[in-house]
């Protein structure tokens, strides 16, 4: 656990490009330090699946390509999620919060909380056929505490719309 605790602050560390808070925040990593972060990243998080899941042969030829996809498309899901912290921060540190805009944000993040939850079901049925149900359910575990970390993290992180 303590593992997948420094994995998701690492991850937060590098993706956030965009302190929300103003001006007195240290250098933002280049795109070159986040992009080698967010590769040792992937890594480790297979790393630890790997050694979570315990795969057989079999088992891992038929999940690593549907793990692949998952990932691809969580990627997605996160650099949307990114991109509405950095309007967020905008708006926060410029002061132009507006209600529509703040509805806005909301709607755009209730709509990836629901893509998320649409790719976890499109990927459940396949990941169903590929491994052991208690693996398949150790797994999604895994993905639910780092991103759960990370939801923690951005929360301590952002503060409330002003």
């Amino acid at each position: 656990m303590k593992k997948l605790v420094a994995i998701a602050s690492l991850a937060l560390a590098t993706v956030l490009a965009t302190p929300v808070y103003a001006d007195d925040q240290p250098a933002q990593p280049t795109k070159e330090q986040q992009q080698i972060a967010l590769d040792k990243l992937k890594a480790d998080k297979k790393f630890i699946t790997s050694e979570n899941l315990d795969l057989t042969e079999a088992e891992a030829k038929a999940f690593w390509p549907i793990y692949d996809e998952y990932q691809d498309g969580l990627e997605k899901l996160n650099q949307r999620t990114l991109d509405a912290i950095g309007e967020y921060a905008d708006l926060y540190r410029n002061n132009t919060m507006t209600d529509d805009k703040a509805l806005g944000l909301v709607n755009k993040f209730l709509a990836i909380e629901s893509d998320e939850l649409a790719l976890k079901k499109s990927t459940l049925p396949k990941m169903q056929k590929a491994v052991p149900g208690i693996k398949v359910a150790r797994y999604f575990q895994i993905e639910n505490k780092l991103r759960a970390i990370v939801k923690i993290k951005l929360a301590e992180a952002i503060p409330l719309v002003k």
